[in-house]
């Protein structure tokens, strides 16, 4: 197991990861009060669907683009100060918000968010693995993930009522805040994981260690069924606020419908944390999620009333869960310690780089087509995907 950098008796493996799941909670729960808020903030700005598209992609690009550097960061000076650091920029991106004027001013304040977003979000999944025992790996991302999906649900909600209450502005304030009191926590409670020299790789070289992963065929599989799943959960959060409000929901309801979603997203977590420690059951686990993924977002066209959306909101969050659990226990797995951060960091770049795809490009798609045929076409991407990722990672289960 990884040593404490400043040479204090580790804690349990169990406490550390409670705390992990406690400040990805925390974490999450505050950046998530504006994820859903701010494609109708940026409507009121005068932003189309393309430009909201835009927006959303400049903030995934970038988070895309630094987790790879980030992920080697972590893994050679340490966890803890790259989280510190990353919710401080995450805060300070919370309340440029209220200064922006033009879809513009957005775009700029997006991509300074992704540079917080890039340093969290791999940091938390790379310390997960460190602290879990052998065995467990999928219970503990279980866990981990049924935490900042938990977070993910509660956050919209809670972002949509104050939003409709106190106005944009004053949500974006109390987001920041928040962000801000726990990266005070995080650099005073959380302890400092680094790797025990036995496990370190002298190399700072990027490029290097780069291509040690890329000639990992599962590898890139696990990253390909990773890309297909979140070109649909982009589809999902960048344009369901605009069709749901369209379609005549609130914003409290559009608040309540991605609470509902991630809460059932994040409920599958510990079930299929559990299942996906069997024997070969990751990759067809993972492959059935994707499949299912692709269908109900596809079916997201049809919706016309609150209860529609409701429904497929709720089955989605499920097939995410059966897709993203088993898939992050594989990538720690087929990835050697040293180079684990580095491999979270790629899981994360694909992560944003498939949202981004489909926030670039599906704002076009919309305006051309509109939502009913774009929605079906992503749903489309995701199904097509699925053997291709199923070939590539089924030698790459190493519980089987």
């Amino acid at each position: 197991m990884p040593e404490p950098a400043d040479r204090r008796p580790i804690a349990s493996p169990a406490f550390l990861i409670a705390m992990c799941c406690g400040f990805g909670f925390a974490s999450y729960v505050s950046i998530y009060m504006r994820i859903p808020v701010v494609p109708l903030y940026a409507a009121s700005l005068g932003a189309d669907a393309a430009q909201v598209g835009l927006i959303n992609a400049t903030f995934l690009l970038t988070t895309g683009f630094l987790s790879f550097p980030f992920g080697l960061l972590s893994d050679r000076r340490g966890r803890k100060v790259l989280v510190t650091a990353g919710l401080l920029v995450s805060a300070v991106s919370a309340f440029l918000l209220c200064l922006s004027r033009t879809p513009a001013h957005l775009i700029a304040i997006y991509l300074l968010f992704g540079v917080g977003l890039a340093a969290v979000g791999p940091t938390l999944m790379s310390y997960v693995a460190d602290v879990s025992p052998a065995g467990y790996l999928g219970r503990s991302y279980g866990w981990y993930t049924m935490a900042i999906y938990s977070a993910m649900s509660v956050g919209p909600a809670i972002g949509g009522a104050l939003a409709e209450k106190l106005g944009f502005c004053s949500l974006f304030v109390i987001s920041g805040g928040f962000v801000i009191v726990i990266a005070g926590l995080s650099f005073l409670i959380l302890p400092d994981i680094r790797l025990t020299p036995a496990h370190r790789h002298p190399s700072w070289n990027l490029r290097e260690n780069l291509k040690r992963l890329l000639t990992n065929r599962q590898m890139l599989g696990c990253w390909l069924a990773t890309l297909g799943g979140c070109f649909g959960m982009g589809m999902f959060m960048t344009f369901l606020p605009l069709w749901a409000h369209e379609r005549g929901l609130s914003l409290a309801r559009i608040g309540l419908l991605f609470m509902l979603q991630a809460a059932a997203n994040a409920l599958s977590r510990l079930p299929l944390g559990h299942l996906c420690d069997r024997p070969g059951s990751r990759v067809p686990l993972a492959t059935v999620g994707l499949v299912s993924m692709g269908a109900f977002l596809g079916a997201f066209g049809l919706a016309h009333n609150f209860l529609h959306f409701l429904v497929l909101g709720i089955i989605l969050g499920v097939g995410m869960g059966l897709t993203f659990t088993p898939l992050g226990a594989l990538i720690a797995e087929v990835a050697s310690p040293e180079l684990r951060g580095l491999a979270m960091g790629g899981y994360n770049t694909v992560i944003y780089l498939g949202m981004m795809l489909s926030s670039a490009l599906m704002g076009y798609v919309i305006e051309l087509t509109g939502y009913p045929v774009s929605y079906l076409l992503a749903g489309l991407c995701l199904i097509i995907l699925a053997p291709f990722s199923f070939r590539m990672m089924r030698s790459a289960d190493p519980s089987r």
